[in-house]
C-alpha cells in the first residue's frame, strides 16, 4: 500500500493554490499534499480513533458487505455508510460493488502523513512544519 499525504489549508488558501495550478502559474511537486483539510478538528474528526480501527477493521478483516462491517464492529450501518463515504471523499477507502450490488469498503492506504505548516515566511517559499504519522 502506500502513504497518503495530507495539508492543513484553509478554503482560501486551496482556492488560490488550485487556481494558480489551473493558470499554469504553479505545478504541485511530488511530494506536496494531495488531500487537504481546512482544520486539524476537521482532520482529527475523520481519523478519530473509533475511525483508525474501523480501517483496521476494513484491512484485516475484509468484510464483502456494509452488512458484514456493521456485525464485525458493532456499529449501526446507517452510521457506517456515512463514515465511509466521508472517508473515500478524502481518498481514505474505495467503495467497490461486490456481488449483489453490496458495497465493500477497501482501505487504500497503510498509512497518513500529515503535514501542518507552522509559520509560513514572507515570500510563502519557506515553511516550517510538522510531520507526525499515522497508521490507518
Amino acid at each position: 500500500m502506500t502513504t497518503l499525504k495530507i495539508g492543513i489549508a484553509s478554503y482560501r488558501e486551496m482556492k488560490d493554490r488550485t487556481m494558480s495550478i489551473a493558470r499554469g502559474e504553479y505545478k504541485g511537486a511530488a511530494e506536496e499534499p494531495t488531500v487537504w483539510f481546512t482544520s486539524t478538528e476537521s482532520f482529527a474528526k475523520v481519523l478519530s480513533a473509533g475511525n483508525r480501527e474501523l480501517l483496521r477493521v476494513i484491512a484485516e478483516k475484509a468484510p464483502g458487505s456494509l452488512d458484514e462491517l456493521a456485525r464485525l464492529t458493532g456499529r449501526a450501518k446507517p452510521n457506517l455508510s456515512r463514515t465511509l463515504k466521508t472517508m473515500a471523499g478524502y481518498g481514505l477507502v474505495r467503495l467497490e460493488r461486490g456481488e449483489r450490488g453490496r458495497i465493500s469498503p477497501k482501505v487504500t492506504h497503510d498509512r497518513v502523513e500529515l503535514e501542518l505548516p507552522l509559520t509560513r515566511s514572507r515570500e510563502g517559499n519557506s515553511k516550517k512544519t510538522v510531520r507526525s504519522q499515522k497508521t490507518g
